[in-house]
């Protein structure tokens, strides 16, 4: 099985916007996903739109 990582670093916005983007391109594709968040505290509005995927995208 192969497989891609994407890590999206530094300071600044539009990181959590770039890697749903990538995530729902996947899905769309029928690849499976694993959606993690390292170091956040909050929950944004746009991880929220990811619960209507959970059949297909664990989020951790």
């Amino acid at each position: 099985m192969k497989g891609y990582i994407q890590i999206y670093t530094e300071n600044g916005k539009g990181k959590i916007t770039a890697s749903i983007g990538l995530t729902l391109r996947a899905l769309s594709a029928g690849k499976k996903v694993f959606f993690a968040q390292f170091a956040k505290r909050k929950i944004y509005s746009e991880i929220k739109v990811l619960d209507l995927f959970d059949t297909f995208v664990t989020v951790k």
